[in-house]
């Protein structure tokens, strides 16, 4: 019966199996463990910037000197009164005649005429109360009843073409206009037979008289609206003038530290003007309200301001206005210690609704200030998750598509707000819960959008690289990115063009790495990308040889030699650790590893790396070169590149196996279990005493550690001259440990030590092991095969059918020819 085993083919090499008899199992078996291996690595660390700013210092963004500032001072006088200007910052000019001027409807009190102004000014200052001089010097309105307040109206111009009408004003001396109430809404214009006549007006023009219950032009005689504009006059003079009477009382006499009680006083107001349905434009005293906020601001207490800030939004401001109360929380934000202040407020409502509605064409500025906030607050953990509950990613998936569809004259001004919107999503994405909300809104691929637009701008480019490497670690973010159209040709494309910004590439290389670490269809696909492996080889060039040392002179070198930091050296290179990543991760697939494997240039690359790096300085990359090589190494054709530069290669694993690295070890033991198929390497191996060292590795508690080292001597048998080394070496009873001690946890380990005895033993031809390790061998063998036995162990069904799997295919083909050859008269099937 041995005679005529020996007439089969009774060695066989160690070659790691793709694909099994049964493909069921076989997909079983390959889940566990994979003869070509995905790469994992680090994700690039982020530090944070300690300096709350628009645009870092680092920053290398387009046109960078035109950047909106940080920093930047406010006072009241920065506001303007009325809030009733147009957005567009442009002031009308004067006229330069003086216009007619016909007496409308008081807005304010529809129902009560509009009193004749005296002949001399100063006899109206003469006629108010003493009492009121104070505030009146100071441009209040609060104390003034609405017929009192008509006193103070020196003239009212109708509205020309594109003009707004003009509120009822009190005019000063100097050349601005204080408003005493909201915006008058013009109404339709008058015929010259209704048109009022005033003292220095063409006689043409007849006079009239408004009067409560009259019909006129503005009221048609509407009931309803008068008695609206009565119960607002009610609710003014009653509750809202106390109030604000009672902040600037306060503002006159308050000191450093004593703010909590404006700040109670505006949270009333605001209370009330809620309950009176006066927020928004629908207050017609709003200006009055504004002013006497506006004066609150420098008193500089930030927790007041935001009190301020809030009721400025709920009251609709815009153009300017709108402008610096951004500005104005902005300023707060960039202090951390005001953070808490945020907390306990509603401003983050507030701030979230200016981000909803306003556009970028009139706010521009605005939106940049208010974005800008979110992403210092974005950064605070406590706030992140309070943004998460208010929908703060939805209104930034609205908002990155109103900027993506900006007009071409506001492109500048979207980039610097998409540079802060982008920042502000990346500390976001640090949030777990917020995985699923970037998924749902479809902000990965909102994002891929911003790149197209913004391809140009690398702070953006940077941002959003590193909302990928987040988020990609995760499947069902893998899983969006790559449903994305065009996803990796972007990539690439970004690659090329950023080529020299290290922060950028080495993300955007994390990211396809993450991509193409568990799915063939993401490995084919960014391989077949146009110019694909013409732009990762390109970079690994550029990273490799950037920071070489110089070549020997003979003429002695200047005396300033520039060197470049160790934490850039270590930045370039990670660089290169995401690079083979991907090398190695597009491998895997059948039909690009033996492209990748006919590659020169690559392998080249590969080898050279192992020339000029240590284990010792650079062992992350080490170790993905020789994983990179060991993927390559399985596509055996006769053009492969690596297969010609095998011999090479094995030489470079010496410094992998005597380094301190348990991971570079395992890596070259692997690699060398793939190129000791070649007669050369085999002899080199036992020459050098590789052999030795793999032998050692078999005492390992590691179960990888003794699959690879198996595989050598699996291989290294085949010569007869081996096997008597490796016998010396004492392989064979280390052997019989191994599986002992782990196959009955580990089916695959089992059958590959199974393989290499039956090759020591030269398929039974040659003697192998004493009697007694023999007769222990027999022992566990006829154990392992009753497979009931074998897998009694094993309570979960899930994992028993694993092991079955693998005890099937692996294992009892390897143990059954093995126990055959130890007992050859004996065994029978």
């Amino acid at each position: 019966m041995a005679s005529m085993e020996r007439k089969q083919p009774i060695l066989t090499p160690f070659v790691p199996r793709r694909n099994a008899v049964r493909k069921t199992s076989a997909e079983i078996v390959s889940e566990a463990r994979q003869s070509l291996r995905v790469q994992s690595t680090q994700r690039p660390f982020t530090p944070r910037d300690g300096h709350r700013q628009l645009f870092g210092k680092s920053s290398a963004g387009v046109d960078r000197d035109n950047r909106p500032p940080s920093t930047f001072s406010l006072h009241a006088q920065n506001f303007e009164f009325p809030d009733s200007r147009p957005g567009s910052g442009t002031r009308l000019s004067p006229l330069d005649h003086k216009p007619h001027l016909p007496v409308p409807c008081d807005d304010e009190d529809p129902f009560k005429a509009f009193p004749k102004p005296p002949a001399d000014p100063l006899e109206a200052k003469k006629r108010q109360p003493r009492t009121r001089a104070r505030l009146l010097r100071a441009g209040s309105l609060t104390t003034l009843s609405p017929v009192e307040g008509h006193k103070d109206v020196k003239e009212r111009v109708n509205p020309g073409p594109g003009q707004k009408q003009a509120s009822l004003k009190r005019l000063p001396s100097s050349d601005h206009t204080e408003a005493r109430g909201g915006p008058h809404k013009p109404g339709p214009r008058r015929a010259a037979s209704e048109r009022i006549k005033q003292p220095g007006v063409s006689s043409s023009v007849r006079p009239t008289e408004c009067r409560a219950g009259q019909t006129t032009e503005l009221g048609n005689g509407d009931e309803t609206k008068r008695k609206k504009d009565d119960a607002e006059s009610l609710v003014w003079n009653n509750r809202i003038a106390p109030l604000l009477q009672q902040l600037e009382s306060m503002a006159a006499g308050s000191s450093e530290g004593s703010v909590d009680p404006l700040c109670d006083v505006c949270d009333r107001l605001h209370g009330t003007l809620a309950e009176a349905d006066m927020l928004g434009r629908r207050c017609k005293r709003r200006s009055g309200i504004l002013r006497t906020l506006f004066r609150l601001i420098d008193l500089h207490s930030a927790r007041l301001n935001l009190h301020i800030s809030t009721l400025c939004l709920a009251l609709c401001v815009s153009g300017n206005n709108l402008l610096n109360i951004c500005k104005l929380i902005f300023q707060i934000s960039r202090s951390e210690s005001n953070d808490i202040l945020f907390q306990n407020n509603s401003i983050i409502d507030s701030f979230l609704g200016v981000l909803s509605k306003e556009d970028v064409s009139s706010s521009g500025e605005a939106l940049l200030y208010c974005v800008g906030t979110l992403k210092f607050l974005s950064g605070n953990s406590e706030i992140l998750r309070l943004l998460l509950d208010k929908n703060c990613v939805g209104v930034a998936q609205k908002l990155i598509q109103r900027l993506c569809t900006a007009r071409e004259t506001n492109f500048t001004t979207s980039g610097h707000i998409l540079v802060q919107l982008t920042a502000a999503l990346r500390n976001l994405a640090d949030h777990p819960d917020a995985r699923p909300l970037f998924v749902s809104f479809s902000i990965l691929s909102e994002l891929f959008v911003v790149l197209r637009l913004h391809h140009k701008d690398p702070d953006i480019c940077t941002n959003i690289s590193r909302i990928y490497s987040k988020l990609s670690s995760y499947s069902e973010c893998r899983l969006a990115l790559a449903q994305t159209p065009d996803c990796y040709q972007l990539l690439l494309e970004l690659l090329s063009k950023h080529h020299q910004k290290q922060d950028l590439v080495v993300r955007l290389l994390f990211t396809l790495g993450n991509l193409t670490a568990k799915s063939d269809e993401a490995r084919l696909q960014l391989f077949q990308v146009e110019g694909c492996m013409d732009t990762l080889l390109q970079l690994y060039v550029t990273y490799q040889h950037r920071n070489r040392p110089p070549l020997p002179q003979t003429d002695p070198p200047p005396l300033s030699r520039p060197q470049a930091a160790p934490a850039s050296v270590q930045e370039e290179e990670d660089v290169l650790v995401k690079l083979v990543r991907v090398l190695a991760n597009m491998c895997i697939h059948p039909a690009v590893g033996p492209a990748l494997a006919t590659n020169t240039s690559c392998i080249q690359l590969l080898v050279e790396t192992l020339e000029l790096k240590t284990v010792l300085e650079s062992e992350e990359l080490m170790v993905n070169v020789a994983a990179t090589i060991n993927n390559l190494s399985f596509y055996q054709e006769e053009s492969s590149a690596l297969r010609r530069s095998q011999l090479t290669i094995a030489k470079l694993m010496l410094k992998l196996v005597l380094s301190s690295s348990m991971d570079a070890m395992l890596e070259a033991t692997r690699v060398y279990g793939n190129v000791s198929q070649s007669k050369d390497v085999r002899d080199f191996i036992m020459q050098n005493k590789v052999h030795q060292f793999v032998v050692t590795l078999l005492d390992s508690k590691s179960t990888e550690m003794c699959f690879a080292a198996c595989g050598v001597l699996t291989n290294l048998t085949l010569d007869p001259p081996n096997r008597l080394s490796l016998t010396v070496e004492g392989a064979d009873a280390k052997l019989v440990d191994c599986l002992r001690d782990f196959g009955a946890g580990d089916w695959q380990l089992a059958g590959q030590v199974c393989q290499a005895l039956w090759n020591m033993s030269g398929g039974g031809s040659e003697t192998l092991l004493d009697t007694q390790e023999r007769e222990s061998l027999v022992e566990i063998l006829t154990t392992y095969l009753d497979e009931e036995e074998a897998l009694r162990w094993i309570e979960n069904e899930d994992i028993k059918d694993y092991h079955r799997a693998c005890w099937e295919l692996e294992f009892l083909p390897a143990a059954q020819k093995l126990l055959k050859s130890l007992q050859p008269l004996d065994w029978t099937a």
